[in-house]
């Protein structure tokens, strides 16, 4: 039987929308709005992103544009894994720190259960999942003690094989493994790295690790939609197939040069000129639990993409906007008050999704206090929506830049839409100014200083310049 999300009825049903009346001079009048003329005036600008980013498909660091089409071999053997993790372990760990935990996570919290460890064994899709970003001491021993390790799969990836922080935990994790399991230990490992260079390929032969490899024109931050998110999905039950379909599908619509038909170029297009009008922070709201990460997630790809001293020519143009997360209606309760008096500086997105997964029906009680029993009779998916709307009206009618994305349900289609949505506006929001969508020196200089303080061989020269910097002064601690 075919599956669903191959019916192109059903693809149609399921396309994201953009509506950004909020953005423009009609909507929240012309001091802070943008007019059609000043989207016009990027007519050009938008054209020359958008052959650029054609002309750069899947090649150099632009190869995670091929990704929803070119891994049929890939997809059986992560799938053939999965199936073989879900039948022996009872605990999935994935090791990495950037792109390599953010992706994984957003996945797994909108598209399974929003208590998916805490569920019984028999009403999970698969083992117990946990991500391990960072490397505070107690983070690590607080993680072995509620698992297992000898009924763990871990996935380490790191393309480099030379990321401290994901290294630091395979050493001890791998130390832990032969103590416990001996020979055995190898086949609780995964490793999700570079077929060709670094060291954890080498280390993988060496040891008889399971491999993945991460294509060599695939960064951190756009690989989601390979094994580095892929492997992690279908160890969880998540229709993996269906969320590159669900990629493929956008990547049709961010095809189309007309810039007002192509949902990501537009975008862009309203990134771009809020920059220029000195809309400086990009605001990302989901208003649905399930996408609370991805926030986390835009807020690596937008940041570290963007971010950059200089443009193609080498000129100091110090781009960027700074990406920040919220949550209504949480958020609603913290932040908005910022955003509808504070500076003008900033662009919420709103995420807003059409139909919930459930619906919950808010029960009769409080008839003498009217001020609660309004609420009766209606639904919290009702009441989500109107949050939603209301915070629009407020900043809009205070002259903030606003605008939604809408999925009509959240589902691996969906998801698959909005990851390569994102990734599409990014390469195009790029290419407008004129910088480096793909590197990352910012990153690469923290890390070096990192060698350079734990001794690390060839790091000398960082550690010397380091030891001679400015002492700091006791008289400004407080």
């Amino acid at each position: 039987m075919k599956a669903k999300y191959l019916n192109v009825k059903w693809q149609k049903s399921m396309r994201l929308r953009m509506d950004y009346n909020n953005m423009t001079d009609e909507f929240v009048g012309s001091k802070q709005g943008i007019s059609a003329a000043e989207i016009r005036a990027k007519k050009d600008l938008a054209a020359t992103a958008f052959s650029r980013v054609q002309e750069k498909r899947g090649t150099g660091m632009m190869g995670w544009t091929e990704l929803p089409y070119n891994q049929k071999d890939v997809v059986a053997d992560i799938l053939a894994t999965a199936k073989d993790i879900k039948k022996n372990f009872d605990y999935f760990v994935v090791l990495g720190i950037g792109g390599s935990a953010l992706g994984p996570i957003a996945v797994m919290q909108a598209l399974n259960h929003l208590h998916y460890n805490d569920l019984p064994k028999a009403k999970r899709k698969g083992p117990k999942f946990y991500v391990e970003d960072n490397v505070d001491p107690e983070r690590m021993k607080a993680l072995l003690d509620v698992i297992d390790v000898k009924k763990t799969m871990f996935n380490v990836i790191t393309k480099s094989g030379s990321t401290s922080e994901t290294m630091s935990q395979y050493l001890i994790v791998y130390d832990i493994l032969k103590k416990e399991l001996g020979d055995k230990a190898k086949d609780h490992i995964i490793a999700t790295t570079s077929e060709s260079k670094g060291n954890l390929i080498k280390l993988a032969k060496a040891e008889g690790f399971k491999t993945f490899y991460i294509p060599d024109g695939v960064g951190g931050r756009f690989s989601e939609l390979c094994p580095v998110g892929l492997l992690p999905a279908a160890a969880t039950g998540i229709d993996i197939k269906q969320m590159l379909a669900g990629a493929a599908f956008m990547d049709k619509l961010c095809k189309e040069k007309n810039y007002k038909k192509n949902p990501a170029l537009m975008s862009a297009v309203l990134s771009y000129i809020s920059m220029q009008k000195g809309k400086n922070i990009s605001v990302m709201m989901p208003y649905a639990d399930s996408l609370r990460y991805m926030s986390d997630w835009y807020c690596q790809l937008w940041a570290e993409s963007l971010g950059k001293a200089d443009d193609f020519n080498g000129n100091k143009v110090y781009a960027g906007q700074t990406p920040v997360k919220a949550l209504g209606v949480t958020d609603q309760h913290s932040q908005v008050q910022l955003y509808r008096e504070g500076p003008f500086d900033k662009v919420v997105t709103f995420l807003a999704v059409d139909d919930y997964r459930e619906s919950v029906k808010i029960a009769d009680g409080c008839k003498d206090i009217p001020d609660v029993n309004f609420l009766c009779g209606h639904t919290m998916n009702e009441l989500i929506q109107a949050e939603r709307v209301a915070t629009e009206y407020a900043l809009t009618v205070s002259q903030r830049l606003n605008r939604t994305i809408y999925l009509p349900e959240v589902n691996a289609f969906t998801v698959g839409e909005l990851l390569y949505f994102y990734e599409m506006e990014t390469a195009f929001c790029g290419e407008m100014l004129e910088i480096d969508t793909f590197n990352q020196p910012g990153v690469e200089a923290g890390k070096n200083a990192t060698y350079a303080l734990l001794g690390r061989k060839g790091y000398e020269q960082t550690k010397a310049e380091m030891e001679s910097a400015k002492a700091k002064k006791e008289e400004f601690i407080c």
